[in-house]
């Protein structure tokens, strides 16, 4: 014969357990819809977008190095004074104005005497004595064109070097901000291609982190990690990188 007491637990106990086996069913539900949420608000897509540019020149720099060798300090600076105000005659006859005109300090160099098997004698055979005149302007075209005229004056006995214009860009701050907007656009409009193939949405920008911009030559092909910036050329091509985090819907 049963206890009696037993069989009153037995309505208590099925209860209790069916009480537990619903919170578990609930904790479950709860807990994968947490985890379903937490992965919704992670999926993240990362797209690089870039923009690129033809620009033009709009300053230039020109260097022209005039040099005198001679066996005094005195006779090498006489004579390289001589040189340097025909250089400033030449430009005056060129139209460049002296405000765009800069003389750097003289450079002096001792040339030491030395013996046939290399060893110096202690003098000094001669004195060499260098000076730059730069040229600064907007006027682009004018004065490349002016750099490679200036070689007229080796032929009146001047020693000069004239080097390689720089060219630069002087609107690159504005630019730039335009530059990463554009190429912003394009990590967007990339990622909405790669989340439509997943019959995804795109999100809001979770973080945006810009790159180098590599200024080089037109059509060129150079990239470097710590970016370009080309002078050499007149005209250019500016490009802007931009990685971006999107989230996923």
């Amino acid at each position: 014969m049963k206890d009696p007491s037993s069989l009153e637990r037995t309505p208590s106990l099925f209860a209790g357990l069916t009480v537990l086996s619903l919170s578990l069913v609930a904790s479950s539900f709860i807990f994968a819809k947490a985890i379903s949420e937490f992965k919704q608000a992670n999926d993240v897509l990362v797209v690089t977008g870039s923009a690129k540019r033809p620009i033009k020149s709009d300053y230039i720099i020109l260097r022209l190095s005039v040099s005198s060798q001679e066996a005094t300090a005195k006779t090498a600076y006489q004579n390289l004074e001589r040189q340097i105000e025909l250089v400033q005659d030449y430009l005056a006859e060129k139209q460049v104005p002296d405000d765009a005109i800069t003389l750097s300090a003289i450079r002096t160099n001792a040339l030491p005497e030395v013996t046939a098997n290399g060893r110096e004698t202690g003098q000094i055979l001669a004195y060499r004595l260098s000076q730059t005149i730069e040229i600064r302007s907007d006027e682009v075209e004018q004065y490349a064109e002016l750099s490679q005229q200036s070689t007229e004056l080796i032929n009146e006995g001047i020693n000069l070097v004239s080097e390689p214009p720089e060219y630069l860009y002087t609107q690159l701050n504005k630019l730039r901000v335009e530059m990463v907007a554009e190429a912003t656009k394009d990590a967007k409009a990339r990622a909405e291609a790669i989340a439509s193939s997943a019959e995804n949405q795109v999100g809001a920008v979770r973080s945006a982190k810009t790159g180098v911009f590599q200024i080089t030559s037109r059509n060129s092909t150079d990239v470097s990690n710590y970016g370009i910036y080309d002078t050499s050329s007149l005209e250019k091509d500016i490009t802007a990188v931009v990685s971006v985090q999107f989230g996923m819907n």
